[in-house]
């Protein structure tokens, strides 16, 4: 579960930010993870307790945004969801496709009072 360092990495980035800006409270932080990306929502959920326990953060909130993992069909231009579709454009059946999105792994927002 790569997960836990990923999570701890986010905090770590998280209290930097703050420490630089003069954040003294933060309330909630939001991930955004791309469909296709390594990461499990349920493993992240998990682990952010323990990550945040005895910091700043402690009492904060999590949230994540799942992004779409979408396709751009290479043969009729129709983007689709690789995920929903199978690998394949629900237009033409054709499996040759650009990623246009769904690996991202990124901090969104974080919310400070």
């Amino acid at each position: 579960m790569h997960e836990l360092g990923v999570v701890i990495e986010v905090v770590r980035t998280v209290l930097d930010f703050a420490e630089r800006n003069g954040v003294t409270r933060i309330e909630t932080v939001v991930l955004q993870m791309g469909e296709l990306s390594s990461m499990v929502p349920k493993y992240i959920e998990d682990c952010y307790p323990a990550a945040v326990y005895g910091t700043k953060m402690q009492d904060t909130t999590l949230r994540i945004e799942i992004l779409p993992g979408n396709a751009l069909c290479g043969a009729c231009g129709k983007v689709f969801n690789l995920l929903r579709n199978a690998g394949g454009c629900p237009a033409c059946g054709s499996e040759e496709w650009e990623l246009l999105g769904g690996k991202e792994f990124m901090i969104k927002e974080i919310a400070a009072r």
